[in-house]
């Protein structure tokens, strides 16, 4: 039988999902960071309470059998929950203590331009479209990191540990063909989350943030946002953005790259009052135009020639 195909409502739902989702999650962090509960514990919760759903929806609509995996490809998802959410997405989380959460997002949309930089120490020749937008990204990156993006309160640290977790992030995504992950890539998330759920907890325990820990005196907004992140930004964000990779021209969906800053900006603008300033507005158009370059003209060659999954691009 034919399958039949999704119809275009779906999959524009499913990307204005991925769009609003993946983008307000930067705000999420912010919120639960500001409301005192330590970013490491946080994160930890936020990814072993998701990896559990999200293995418990596969154990009941496909059987505890498919959660089944070998050795080998546990230890390439501990490997991507590692280096995706616990180096990329947990130290967007600790930076977030001083960064706001728009120019945070705009630091971490270069993501793609350094996967450009791995191709390119891996030995592969972009092209020269791409290229360019390598350029216009970090010149815009380098506007906003280096006086903070002109916003008062914003330590260098938190800059220095967002572009880590670019790197971080770039690293995963370039190596995971290489890793041997399982093959259901479901299962695979619900792995990687669980992994990092645990790793990031041990960071936790180790740098002493439960003893500082008073869960009383988290207010109700922190609880909720960090409830937001489980359920709206990693299961609900994950199942939309599956879907539309799944019935959606990759040039398409890859859009996300450059919409999800710019909703970040003007959600932490709107509901947490963060300032805005020229040196952000200019610098972060050099990021979103640098990166919309990157995602037009790469993707589709690579897709047009190799078989290759498309690398994973960041989401917090």
């Amino acid at each position: 039988m034919t399958p039949t195909p999704a119809r275009p409502a779906l999959i524009w739902a499913a990307l204005i999902t991925v769009y609003v989702v993946w983008g307000s999650t930067y705000l999420g962090i912010r919120i639960m960071v500001e409301a005192d509960m330590p970013p490491l514990l946080g994160m930890g919760m936020r990814f072993l309470a998701a990896g559990l759903l999200l293995a418990g929806f596969i154990a009941v609509r496909h059987g505890p059998t498919r959660l089944r995996v070998t050795i080998h490809e546990l230890r390439g998802a501990a490997t991507m929950g590692l280096l995706l959410l616990v180096l990329g997405n947990g130290m967007v989380a600790v930076a977030e203590q001083t960064v706001p959460s728009g120019l945070a997002a705009l630091i971490v949309a270069a993501v793609s331009l350094w996967f450009v930089l791995l191709q390119v120490a891996g030995g592969q020749r972009p092209p020269v479209m791409t290229w360019i937008g390598v350029l216009i990204g970090l010149i815009g990156v380098g506007v906003i990191s280096l006086p903070r993006g002109g916003i008062e309160g914003v330590e260098l640290w938190g800059v220095l540990l967002l572009l880590f977790a670019t790197m971080s992030w770039a690293c995963g995504s370039y190596f995971s063909p290489r890793l041997g992950l399982p093959r259901n890539a479901l299962v695979a998330s619900a792995y990687e989350m669980l992994a990092a759920g645990v790793l990031l907890t041990l960071a936790s325990v180790v740098t002493g943030e439960p003893a500082e820990f008073s869960p009383g005196a988290v207010p109700a907004d922190g609880w909720l946002a960090l409830v937001y992140l489980i359920v709206i930004g990693s299961i609900v964000g994950y199942t939309a953005y599956g879907y539309a990779l799944a019935n959606a021209p990759l040039s398409l969906v890859g859009t996300y790259a450059y919409v999800n800053p710019v909703v970040a900006v003007l959600l932490g603008w709107a509901i947490l009052s963060e300032p805005v300033t020229a040196v952000v507005l200019g610098g972060g158009a050099l990021v979103v135009g640098g990166v919309s370059l990157v995602v037009s003209s790469e993707r589709p060659a690579r897709r047009a020639t190799t078989n290759e999954p498309a690398p994973e691009t960041a989401t917090v």
